[in-house]
């Protein structure tokens, strides 16, 4: 595992934090939108807005922050596979990255194709996924500040030379 200098581990972080930042925002903008339409907003405006929004935006920050995170857990002192709070951090950003790839960016897409003619089922998709992708967003960052639990597995205790156990006796 290889270990970054001070300036570049704090670079690194100084990356993941804003585009951390700038996903959370994309988020709250898809909220606001789908907020938008429930209480009556022209969903011709709204629908191809959030479908900008999410394929200019949303998506390609969350790959960004997912190949950031990954990169800051490898190449840190924090590890990927070390402590608990890293892990349940990168399975729920690794679930919330398939998950706007997979289903909430084509849905979107399909929301600007449909306009109006949108079924409520889908203008609450728009409510739904950005409301549960914010409180994961929220979870994740409760976890780095607070890095709860302990380690994975037990720390491997560092050998102690004999002049280093000579001097505490």
């Amino acid at each position: 595992m290889s270990r970054l200098s001070p300036a570049t581990r704090k670079a690194l972080l100084t990356l993941h934090l804003v585009t951390s930042l700038g996903w959370l925002g994309a988020d709250l903008v898809l909220l606001t939108l789908g907020v938008a339409v429930l209480r009556g907003a022209d969903p011709a405006v709204v629908y191809p807005t959030a479908g900008l929004v999410v394929t200019y935006l949303f998506a390609p920050l969350s790959v960004v922050v997912w190949l950031v995170g990954v990169a800051s857990a490898l190449l840190t002192p924090w590890g990927l596979l070390l402590w608990r709070w890293v892990l349940v951090k990168f399975a729920l950003t690794t679930v919330m990255l398939w998950l706007v790839l997979l289903l909430l960016t084509p849905r979107i897409r399909q929301l600007g194709e449909l306009g109006a003619a949108a079924t409520t089922h889908y203008r609450v998709d728009l409510v739904v996924a950005p409301a549960v992708s914010t409180t994961l967003l929220l979870v994740a960052t409760v976890l780095s500040t607070y890095k709860p639990w302990g380690r994975l597995r037990p720390a491997i205790p560092a050998r102690r030379s004999p002049v280093a156990a000579g001097r505490r006796s």
